[in-house]
């Protein structure tokens, strides 16, 4: 069922608004918790579930509805715990499972819900599954499970097909047989240790569905589900020689890297994308979530949700994710991905609403997570480039108060966005991206399966500072840290902005606790006549209209005046002595 409410013959409305007993989801705000990297109970460097479990009033008392916890399972940490050995269990840097149900019913007890992280496109190859089936024959039912091929050439030297992995080199990997000899190739999308599970074989999706039903019964709230795009592959899996990211009609500079015919470059933007890639967005995802919701509708209260990450093009087609017997959310990578530009928000956020819309969903707005540069740095850089995987030290710095100036800014807009939306941990605390990390601490796999090509994601995954005069800045009780954090960062601890006026920590407990009380995440939305040029401006109004609140963005040059009878209550910088809004700054206004 879909969730409009309001009828309107005013052309700019962009957004009916939502019931007042909308469910929970449609409206949260939800903050990402990186478990390696928040808080320290034991010293040894490493975030831990008893460390997450001691600072929720923290989170409480910012003001978000719930948590989404990065993988904690058994792993042996080839990708940070994206390659899962146990499902049903915690890893022991983390903790234990008496730690994971203390975590949730603490969270409870705060009125915080609990979501984690669910790895459905490939295990760990220290996986039970696997390792079996390393050990049996080709053609065998443990084979069945994964992606298993014999290789191409005389002897089967070469790969089954030209598909590389997401983190660099080859996406296939050739085993040695149990005789010695050289054997099949197995499918690796990520990492050489992160085979790819085979989902046509109906054992992997009854597994899938144990383990969910294995969570549920734990008391979490829901899944934000990993590569949802990438569970399905082509059939065949035939070669592909275009990009891995998928193509829309607005991606120029991807589409001329593209081998394209005449016809197929007309077929992008008469589609408004690009040829599928084989291993992304495969009509089969679809039925593998409809079982999944259909499975979460039959848990007792509360409601349970999905959240997918799907890199995919255009937005019509990631909306199809979020019908209603499939996801509930799914994250806008295309707002993350907009530089900063009024036209850009502008097209973003009108194509989101309409298509989001159109299949009765909430638009699930994300501005940074544990994959991408923080946007405090990304937006201090040229907007002209495309966004960088990690920056490092002998590359262009970000300009760090521009930077701080446009994220408090673009907070400002997403927070007064109708829909839900996700923080990444640290972003509360305008913490930058850490640029100078010597590239002998680097982990990310993508740093070295190019050979340092790519930077990486280490540079958003350092651990929190809390305290700025204390052992690993408040990160723990010793001055260890998996990841070294900057000098720099003692400057964005929590006790440096906790009760300041101004600070970024104290604008977003501000916003946030403004965004609940006047329910702007159920609000309406409509373009205001001031979104114009370098101005957006849209009117963000209660289903009986009784509440309208303008939020109001100046990417322009020049100081903008508001409009009459405009009371600004937020503001992400101080106006003008005029009481204009200053470029870059953001702010909401009672109308």
């Amino acid at each position: 069922m879909g969730w409009v409410t309001q009828t309107t013959t005013d052309a700019a409305l962009l957004h009916p608004a939502d019931p007042a007993d909308a469910p929970w989801w449609r409206d949260a705000v939800i903050y990402q918790i990186y478990p390696r990297s928040w808080a320290d109970s034991d010293g040894d460097g490493i975030g831990d579930l008893p460390g997450i479990t001691a600072r929720l009033p923290y989170l409480r008392d910012l003001g978000v509805d719930a948590i989404w916890l990065s993988p904690f399972y058994v792993s042996p940490m080839h990708d940070a715990g994206y390659d899962v050995a146990d499902y049903r269990n915690i890893d022991p840097i983390f903790g234990s499972l008496d730690d994971a149900d203390a975590l949730i019913a603490g969270a409870h007890d705060l009125g915080l819900k609990v979501i984690v992280d669910l790895v459905p496109n490939h295990s760990s190859s220290e996986h039970e599954w696997f390792r079996a089936a390393l050990t049996a024959e080709p053609g065998s039912a443990e084979r069945g499970r994964y992606i298993f091929r014999e290789g191409k050439g005389e002897n089967g030297d070469e790969p089954p097909n030209n598909w590389p992995s997401v983190f660099g080199g080859n996406g296939w990997t050739r085993v040695v047989e149990a005789d010695g000899t050289p054997g099949e190739w197995y499918l690796h999308i990520f990492d050489t240790t992160q085979p790819d599970y085979d989902w046509t074989n109906p054992e992997v999706g009854d597994e899938f569905a144990s383990i969910l039903e294995f969570w549920c019964q734990r008391g979490v709230d829901g899944f934000r589900v990993d590569v949802a795009h990438g569970l399905v592959k082509e059939e065949g899996l035939p070669d592909w020689d275009g990009p891995l990211q998928m193509l829309d009609a607005t991606d120029t500079s991807a589409e001329a890297a593209l081998p394209l015919t005449e016809d197929e470059s007309a077929r992008i933007h008469e589609t408004g994308h690009g040829p599928r890639p084989p291993m992304w967005d495969q009509e089969g995802v679809h039925e593998i979530y409809r079982r999944w919701r259909s499975l979460l509708n039959e848990q007792p209260s509360p409601e349970r949700i999905l959240c997918a990450e799907a890199w995919v093009k255009p937005e019509s087609q990631l909306a199809r994710y979020v019908r209603s017997d499939e996801m509930h959310q799914a994250f806008n990578f295309d707002f993350l991905d907009t530089h900063w530009g009024a036209n850009s928000f502008r097209e973003v956020i009108t194509t989101s609403f309409r298509e989001n819309d159109a299949v009765g969903a909430p638009t699930t707005w994300v501005l940074s997570n544990h994959d991408v540069v923080r946007h405090v740095s990304r937006l201090g850089l040229d907007q002209s480039l495309p966004r960088p995987n990690g920056i490092a030290a002998d590359q262009a710095q970000p300009d760090a108060e521009l930077g701080l100036r446009r994220a408090r800014a673009a907070t400002m807009l997403m927070l007064g966005l109708p829909g839900s939306a996700y923080l990444y941990q640290g972003e509360e605390l305008g913490l930058p991206e850490s640029t100078d990390m010597p590239h002998e601490f680097r982990q990310d796999p993508t740093f070295h399966r190019t050979e340092g090509k790519a930077i990486g994601r280490d540079g958003c995954r350092v651990p929190i500072p809390w305290v700025r005069d204390a052992p690993s800045l408040g990160f723990g009780p010793s001055d260890r840290t998996w990841l070294p954090q900057p000098e720099s960062y003692g400057a964005y601890a929590v006790d440096q902005q906790a009760g300041v006026a101004g600070s970024t920590l104290e604008l977003y407990r501000s916003m946030l606790a403004a965004r609940r009380e006047a329910r702007l995440g159920l609000g309406s939305a409509s373009w205001h006549e001031f979104s114009d040029g370098d101005v957006i401006a849209f009117v963000n109004a209660s289903a009986d209209d009784s509440r309208r609140t303008l939020v109001l963005v100046n990417l322009g040059a020049e100081p903008v005046t508001l409009p009459a009878g405009a009371v600004v209550t937020h503001y992400s910088e101080d106006l003008t002595h005029e009481g204009r809004v200053p470029t870059d700054v953001a702010v909401w206004a009672r109308i």
